[in-house]
């Protein structure tokens, strides 16, 4: 009978779809039920072929349909449910990558990730912070069920892990063994990608020493040209650069060491003038190519010797392109010094120090964030750039940037709005919990409302705990 009824239906959706009537047509079964009134008759038909479809006829699944596994549990929990609506707010808000990068990034660090129903990566992302690697997995292959392992990764369970956790369970092995994630990589790389093989080297610059030395030195014959360029960037770090080459040398052309002072002789590079466009042009591309020991010894020195006769604050430029230099290929000590003199200039230099990020723990970056927001010109927006989400820094609205911005929230104009809200965004950001608190506090004093929605984040920040990580 159901069969039937199916086949019949087939001819009314054709008339319907046509513009007809569709009663005469009708299953015979139905055919006292729809009655002989004709406009009647078409209700009643439509009404009883909505009901059979809806309940009686079950669509065939597509082959191989699997259900899907459930969604990860993180190792840190979600937020709790009094701040949920708070964070869709805020995400709803935020327009690119970075904006979210960074939210993610502060609510890792107090302990929080987003609701799974509030927010879920692409396994795309890589830039998110590494609790949420089972997500990515799940997101790259929810159909596909892998063994879930707890173990340290080894060659006998690398297969078993997806990308993402892999790549965050080797980060943890490198922080805790350095020696078994080089083993695990020198047995494993090969297998690999282009593309992976360069995410996963770049896990050696945690913990660098030179028992890596002969692995990177190995990679000299891998086929992708940026693996080998980042196993030589490693290997210049430790002190095994390549040796002075004509590309160093030529580099090296553009500057010249000079003795200043009648008493007190005293060495530095001085840069000498560039008469072309195309002269500039090239000794930018030769700082991005010629690593610094290199770049030293060309000039007859150190790194060491180098970073300390640098004429800092003549040359931005050249400045900028040589802090870039020692982020790529400078010893961990080199950047630590390097770090401690940008910090002590009297002049803040904030782009050289972003590009020196990368190689800065959290502490040294917060330590230069504080530095920027209490100089004039400093904003918050510098600073969640340096910190990257993960700074927590105390005082800020007694710096002179947080001056500036209620001074400028007095005196606020449309052509102004969106940088304020960019201020209190990142400000909400960066801040210790009794930090956005004071924040709050003064800022109401200067007027806003409590609900203003450019308040959310100093609010989420306020409002949120401590989580603990299961």
């Amino acid at each position: 009978m159901v069969e039937a009824i199916y086949d019949a239906l087939g001819a009314a959706l054709t008339r319907w779809t046509m513009g007809g009537a569709a009663a005469p047509v009708a299953p015979p079964a139905w055919a006292t039920l729809i009655g002989d009134d004709p406009g009647e008759a078409e209700l009643r038909l439509l009404a009883l072929s909505g009901q059979f479809l809806g309940v009686l006829v079950t669509p065939a699944p597509l082959e191989g349909l699997q259900p899907l596994p459930d969604v990860p549990v993180l190792a840190m929990p979600a937020l709790p449910e009094a701040q949920r609506p708070l964070a869709r707010r805020i995400l709803r808000t935020l327009r690119d990558t970075g904006s979210r990068r960074d939210l993610l990034r502060f609510l890792a660090a107090r302990g929080w990730t987003l609701h799974p129903g509030d927010w879920m990566p692409a396994a795309t992302d890589e830039d998110v912070p590494d609790v949420y690697a089972p997500w990515r997995d799940w997101a790259e292959g929810s159909a596909i069920v892998r063994p879930t392992t707890a173990e340290a990764p080894t060659e006998q369970n690398w297969d078993d892990y997806w990308p993402a956790a892999r790549s965050a369970a080797l980060t943890a092995l490198r922080r805790r063994d350095p020696a078994a994630a080089t083993a695990l990589l020198a047995a494993k790389l090969a297998g690999e990608s282009a593309e992976v093989r360069l995410r996963l080297l770049g896990l050696l610059a945690t913990r660098l020493s030179d028992a890596d030395r002969p692995f990177l030195e190995s990679l000299a014959a891998d086929r992708a040209p940026k693996v080998k360029a980042l196993a030589a960037a490693l290997l210049a770090r430790l002190g095994h650069g390549a040796a002075v080459g004509e590309e160093a040398a030529e580099l090296a052309g553009f500057f010249e060491l000079q003795t200043k002072g009648l008493i007190r002789r005293t060495r530095t590079v001085a840069a000498r003038p560039m008469k072309t466009p195309a002269q500039r042009s090239r000794r930018q591309a030769l700082f991005e190519a010629v690593d610094l020991t290199g770049f030293a010894r060309a000039l007859d020195g150190t790194p060491e010797e180098l970073i300390a006769l640098w004429p800092w604050g003549e040359d931005r430029q050249a400045d900028q392109a040589l802090v870039g230099m020692a982020e790529r290929s400078g010893s961990d000590a080199l950047v630590a010094a390097l770090h401690d003199l940008l910090l002590g200039q009297a002049t803040v230099d904030v782009t050289a120090m972003l590009t020196l990020v990368p190689r800065l723990d959290a502490a040294q970056r917060s330590a230069f964030a504080l530095r920027v927001l209490r100089a004039g010109g400093g904003t918050f927006q510098m600073a969640l750039a340096l910190t990257g989400g993960e700074g927590a820094l105390d005082g800020l609205i007694d710096t002179t940037a947080g001056a500036a911005l209620l001074g400028a929230l007095k005196a606020e104009d449309a052509a102004k709005r969106a940088d304020l809200n960019a201020e209190l965004h990142s400000l909400g950001l960066i801040a210790l919990r009794g930090a956005a608190r004071d924040a709050l506090d003064r800022l109401a004093r200067a007027g806003l409302l409590a609900a203003d929605p450019r308040l959310d984040m100093l609010r989420l920040n306020a409002a949120l705990e401590d989580g603990e990580i299961r």
